[in-house]
């Protein structure tokens, strides 16, 4: 029988998702957010809002066009994610979109428009959508749908493009091909688990193609898009990535990154005609984002550098290195341009909230096309972190990043926030985090840690968490309190535990299994159960963790899972708690923090909990954005922060 929700959808042509239906079964409704208007204070004010923090503007995904004259990115401005436009020498920007759900957007070849893909509330199910580049034109190229999709890459031409979706079975990824003229779809290859197409040879019908096992790990493959012929090019018996994949002009061959029998990620080049890997290039450090000028002459990279990222450039064609503009520090991403020498340059650093630089190589010039606004705010203020390396208690190192109020501004020792990234085979690194800023700012220090099964400490590492390894990762939470329970500058007496998404699971987790060493809790979508979790997990996450975490198909995982999942110790969590999640989460449905949140009310615990039903995975709208953090930083004041008598003392 279809009600009414679904015949609306279906005269509009779209899928809808209503979360009044997510939330139906949660017997709490103080839970669900009540979104006011945003009020901001004036400027100077001490101490300030976090509602000024969050008003803070830089440039999200950032791209320059084929001509490199204009630079294209994600903007806040208006309260959520749309796509603007400016100059690459910088000027007033023009927006683009005015819809919801605005996720990323591409250049066509001949820059004439911008693909822009929109989901429903943070479901993740994109549609795509033609716009022209002055915005006043747009053509819907694929609706809404049930499916998960992933963007490819246009042809070199432009008429057609390429993209992997779950429409056949809901669960498997395989690729299709759309004309954009026609909007004419068809399927190319039929995958299983994960099939991406990444890089489409120049004028030819070869494409790269990854195929997910993990996290931290993929097999490479050609597809010919004519034949439908897939050739497996890497299957490394040890878990390798490959990505940035940079094809010659003449699509002879291709550059990568990639750690494949090594530690850390270099630059390697693949021949079609003699099938050999060749390492190029090799620093005992992570290189990111390689990029290669359309006709093969310049090629730009950065390397990991303690979290930092740092630019090379070099000229193919006189085999020179070329010195980089200066830059801010912080994290790179790169984009050259098809038709120059151009290179964007996106920056988010400490006191960057994210700028995006166009440098000239030809002429020698670097312009800054997007500049952040701080919101009234004194960039001064802004802290940058230090950088601390230490030992777990069997003897592994760990690294993570400090972020200290300045002493004078306090007559107490700064409370402590350790921050656990998501992935997690990812890294926290030096990037412009306003929460942090704010926490920083108003007396409480914060220390980004990075555990084992981080990135950025080489293949061997980012391993150390996987399958059976899970808990190790959890301990070196405790291992971390216990180091900085040693630096004199910090009130390691009062401490909390913060993170989101797989670092909402650590914070699940440590509260859990060790009981004590935190004074409380804040976990944004975070899981508890695993084996539930992991079958219901949007089908993208269901390719990359079969190497992560094991193939929950098998019975020994699930028997593992049901041992070792933070609800199984939610009972021992005696510390007061903050959870955040999106009723139309994807990737950690809702229902995994449903069930934490009352089992530990159940046992006589205390839970704030923020139930967004207009959220997914990420709370992206500004409103429900202040409304979340507004709610944190006063927990976190309350439960970390002295007495006024204690602070005097």
């Amino acid at each position: 029988m279809i009600n009414k929700e679904q015949l609306l959808g279906t005269l509009l042509g779209i899928s809808l998702t209503f979360p009044a239906l997510a939330q139906a079964d949660w017997d709490y409704p103080e839970d669900i957010p009540v979104i006011e208007p945003v009020a901001v204070g004036m400027a100077g004010e001490k101490p300030a809002d976090i509602v000024r923090y969050l008003m803070i503007r830089g440039a999200g995904q950032a791209g320059i066009s084929p001509d490199g004259k204009m630079i294209a990115f994600s903007y806040r401005v208006t309260g959520e994610p749309q796509v603007w436009v400016v100059d690459a020498a910088g000027g007033w920007p023009r927006q683009l979109t005015f819809g919801t759900g605005i996720r990323t957007f591409r250049w066509s070849p001949d820059g004439e428009n911008l693909l822009v893909t929109r989901d429903a509330d943070g479901n993740e199910r994109e549609g795509y959508y033609l716009l022209s580049a002055d915005g006043t034109r747009e053509r819907q190229l694929l609706p809404l749908s049930d499916a998960f999709r992933q963007f490819g890459m246009f042809s070199r031409n432009g008429s057609q493009f390429l993209f992997s979706s779950t429409e056949r079975n809901g669960r498997d990824f395989d690729i299709y091909v759309t004309d954009v003229a026609s909007g004419e779809t068809s399927m190319v290859f039929e995958g299983t688990f994960g099939f991406f197409p990444r890089a489409w040879q120049p004028n030819g019908s070869l494409v790269i193609v990854d195929e997910i096992r993990g996290e931290g790990t993929n097999d490479v493959h050609l597809l010919d898009i004519n034949t439908g012929e897939m050739k497996l090019l890497f299957e490394p018996d040890e878990p390798s990535y490959h990505s940035s994949y940079q094809w010659l002009p003449d699509g002879s061959g291709f550059f990568l990154t990639t750690n494949q029998d090594r530690e850390f990620a270099g630059i390697a080049f693949y021949a079609l005609d003699d099938e050999e890997l060749e390492y190029r290039v090799t620093p005992d450090a992570d290189i990111y984002t390689v990029q290669l000028t359309s006709d093969g002459r310049y090629i730009a990279w950065t390397t990991n550098e303690d979290g930092y990222s740092k630019l090379h450039v070099r000229d193919r064609k006189f085999n020179e290195v070329i010195a980089p503009p200066d830059l801010p520090p912080g994290v790179y991403g790169l984009g050259f341009s098809s038709a120059a020498h151009a290179l964007s340059i996106g920056v988010t650093g400490p006191a960057t909230p994210g700028d995006v630089y166009v440098w000239d190589i030809d002429a020698g010039t670097t312009s800054r096309a997007v500049e952040s606004t701080v919101a009234g705010l004194d960039p001064a203020t802004f802290v940058a972190p230090e950088s601390l390396h230490y030992e777990a208690r069997d003897g592994l190192g760990l690294q993570g990043f400090l972020y200290l109020p300045d002493a004078s501004n306090f007559a107490f020792k700064p409370p402590v926030v350790v921050s656990v990234h998501g992935g997690p085979t990812a890294q926290s690194r030096p990037t412009f985090k306003p929460q942090v800023q704010y926490l920083v700012n108003n007396g409480i220090a914060v220390f980004d840690v990075n555990v084992r099964g981080s990135t950025g400490s080489g293949r061997t590492f980012a391993t150390l968490d996987n399958q059976e390894k899970r808990l190790d990762s959890v301990r070196d939470l405790a291992d971390t309190v216990a180091f900085l329970s040693n630096d004199d500058r910090l009130n390691t007496s009062r401490i909390a535990v913060m993170g989101g998404s797989y670092g909402g699971y650590m914070v699940n987790a440590v509260l859990g299994s060790y009981p004590g060493v935190f004074d409380a809790g804040a976990s944004f979508v975070g899981v508890s159960d695993w084996v539930r979790a992991l079958q219901e997990a949007s089908p993208a996450l269901k390719a990359s963790d079969r190497i992560e975490y094991g193939d929950i198909r098998e019975e020994r995982w699930q028997e593992f899972y049901k041992v070792n999942s933070p609800i199984n110790n939610a009972h021992k969590i005696n510390v007061p708690m903050f959870v955040e999640h999106g009723a139309n989460d994807p990737r950690d449905p809702v229902t995994e923090s449903d069930r934490i949140v009352k089992t530990i009310r159940d046992n006589g615990g205390t839970v704030t909990y923020l139930r967004f039903p207009d959220e997914g995975h990420s709370v992206s709208k500004q409103a429900n954005r202040v409304a979340m953090y507004r709610s944190l930083v006063a927990f976190l004041e309350e439960h970390l922060m002295p007495d006024e008598d204690q602070a005097e003392d």
